[in-house]
């Protein structure tokens, strides 16, 4: 899982206290005024100069993800073939760590047992699967989301088809409030650690990598403290949705 949260405990603290002083200096009729005289340009100070410069990032970050799925075949290399419960179902096998008995997402294992016929749809945790070009190829990939008990994430992943294997190119864990699809990108939504303000978590195909990357990570002001409301895409006609949670 990326690690963002220690910048953006640092980043909310600096933009509130910048949107405070700019909300104190606003408040006019609208109406037009002289901005004064025109400062003169100057060039940016470049502050320390014989700082000695960072070897390594501060916090680890994945900026891409790259997996084949193992066991999960795509018939006819048409991604809207393969069972999201199948490929979920193949990543709890995969990361014992994560989903074993000590793995801090332990009770999904359970949870996704009820996604088969016969079980509790109420308690399935994958949540409807979603199909769209992301990787600019034409053809559709297939974005998945499922819970991950016993904690308040969402697990978010986009998979694609790669020489008639399916690969996963984007694996992100968060709390999420929304997720949004805006042409080839996919943006996540999560609450922020101040009432009235939430992150906004862009990621965008990099053919370079050949995965999902994280382009931009943004501290945004959505009201009066509640999280602002965004409509979600809808599902393709052909998939089959699994049952809500």
């Amino acid at each position: 899982m990326p690690v963002r949260r220690p910048v953006r405990t640092a980043l909310a603290a600096v933009v509130v206290a910048l949107l405070s002083a700019t909300a104190a200096a606003c408040g006019d009729t609208g109406a037009l005024r002289g901005a004064g005289p025109t400062r003169t340009a100057a060039s940016p100070a470049k502050l320390w100069p014989d700082l000695r410069p960072a070897s390594s990032p501060a916090y680890p970050y994945d900026v891409a993800t790259r997996e084949t799925v193992k066991g999960v075949t795509v018939p006819g290399d048409d991604i809207r073939r393969v069972d999201p419960v199948d490929v979920v179902e193949a990543e709890l096998r995969a990361h014992p760590a994560d989903y074993g008995s000590k793995g801090a997402y332990h009770a999904t294992v359970e949870r996704m047992a009820q996604c088969r016929a016969g079980g509790d749809r109420a308690r399935c945790p994958l949540l409807k699967p979603y199909y769209r070009d992301l990787t600019g190829d034409g053809r559709p990939d297939l974005t998945l989301g499922f819970r991950l008990y016993p904690t308040n994430q969402t697990a978010v992943r986009v998979y694609t088809v790669e020489r008639h294997r399916l690969v996963q190119v984007l694996a992100d864990n968060d709390a999420i409030i929304g997720v949004e699809l805006a042409g080839r990108s996919l943006i996540e939504r999560s609450p922020a650690d101040i009432s009235g303000y939430e992150y906004r978590t862009t990621w965008e195909w990099d053919p370079g990598q050949r995965a999902m990357v994280f382009s931009r990570d943004e501290y945004l002001h959505v009201g009066d403290g509640r999280t602002s409301r965004t409509p979600s895409p809808s599902a393709s006609p052909a998939a089959t949705p699994a049952a809500p949670r």
